[in-house]
């Protein structure tokens, strides 16, 4: 644990914004995970819905410095994807 004040609270600020990050890429995931359920069972006009939903998670996401912008692009690309692969 640090001596001087202002590192002790950044110490404080760092854990706040760490939480933060972790649940905001943990919202992330669990979108991902619910439109791969979706897809796998089949449901398209739902999938549909919550891809739009889960890439507007990852790009909030990407623009908070979570991902990287190429971290985030294949992400949405990998989603539209398999959309286009159970389409067919």
């Amino acid at each position: 644990m640090p001596n001087i004040k202002s590192q002790k609270k950044r110490v404080i600020t760092n854990n706040k914004a760490n939480e933060a990050n972790r649940a905001k890429r943990s919202r992330v995931r669990t979108a991902i995970k619910e439109y791969n359920a979706t897809l796998q069972a089949g449901d398209i006009a739902k999938a549909e819905e919550l891809l739009k939903e889960t890439i507007s998670l990852i790009n909030r996401a990407k623009s908070d410095g979570i991902y990287t912008q190429n971290n985030a692009s294949r992400k949405i690309s990998r989603l539209s994807m398999a959309l286009d692969k159970a389409r067919a």
